[in-house]
């Protein structure tokens, strides 16, 4: 587990590295890039999961199942709300039933802790889920870039959980009409990195109007940009920063 800066978490654990391009919010994805630099730097977790194409790297689409991380939670005791598989996809086609099983067994057993698992194959996790015991401590989400992947938000909304949530990040368009019924909360965020890619403002604002609408919890994580931290995450001079209600 590692202490991140990521605004709306604490940690992040990686039982799983490595995934696929999936759909137009990977191109740019930043695991990709912290991939490749950690196996330059010799962690042979992520040997071979990047490869080089175009001037950038991308995913090979190999996997690497780390039995040795599933032990982490259980010794830290301060409470944390932890990130799961910022480096992957638990709900990845690759990732056995039975790994993610594992998973769950050690979420179970470390109730102190509330874990947050964001998939853009939130197909899978409705059906892995259903045989799977529901957890307080555990929030499931998925990835929305655009208007063109509403079908993920229904898919969500088939998985048993107490806390349902979406990343609307990097938001590359409008998504004014997505249903927000059975959504405890949005996180909403632009591109950053060298290859940004612009967000309306009006797009956040449509986002927050759905969530009032829905009694959906509004965060707003950042504008992004090349330089994320000069163009901050203030919207109309103040930060959002609402966390769902614990059911």
């Amino acid at each position: 587990m590692a202490e991140t800066s990521i605004e709306w978490t604490d940690a992040t654990w990686n039982p799983v590295a490595g995934c696929t391009v999936l759909s137009p919010g990977c191109t740019n994805c930043y695991a990709m890039r912290m991939a490749a630099r950690l196996e330059a730097m010799g962690a042979k977790k992520y040997r071979g999961l990047t490869r080089k194409s175009g001037g950038r790297s991308v995913w090979t689409g190999k996997l690497f199942l780390d039995r040795r991380a599933l032990e982490a939670p259980k010794v830290w005791r301060k409470p944390r709300q932890i990130f799961v598989n910022s480096m992957s996809d638990l709900f990845h086609a690759n990732v056995p039933d039975s790994f993610v099983s594992e998973v769950w067994m050690t979420m179970q057993a470390t109730p102190q802790h509330t874990y947050q698992i964001l998939t853009k194959r939130p197909d899978r996790m409705a059906e892995i889920t259903h045989a799977l015991p529901t957890l307080k401590n555990v929030w499931l989400g998925t990835s929305v870039e655009n208007a063109d992947y509403f079908d993920r938000i229904d898919d969500l909304r088939r998985v048993r959980a107490v806390v349902r949530f979406i990343s609307f990040e990097p938001l590359l368009g409008s998504v004014a009409t997505a249903d927000l019924s059975g959504i405890h909360w949005a996180i909403v965020g632009g591109e950053s990195g060298p290859r940004a890619r612009s967000m309306d403002p009006k797009w956040v604002d449509e986002i927050e109007i759905a969530c009032r609408r829905h009694g959906t919890a509004f965060f707003f994580k950042q504008w992004g940009g090349r330089n994320k931290k000069a163009s901050g995450r203030l919207l109309r001079g103040r930060t959002y920063d609402e966390m769902p209600l614990r059911i």
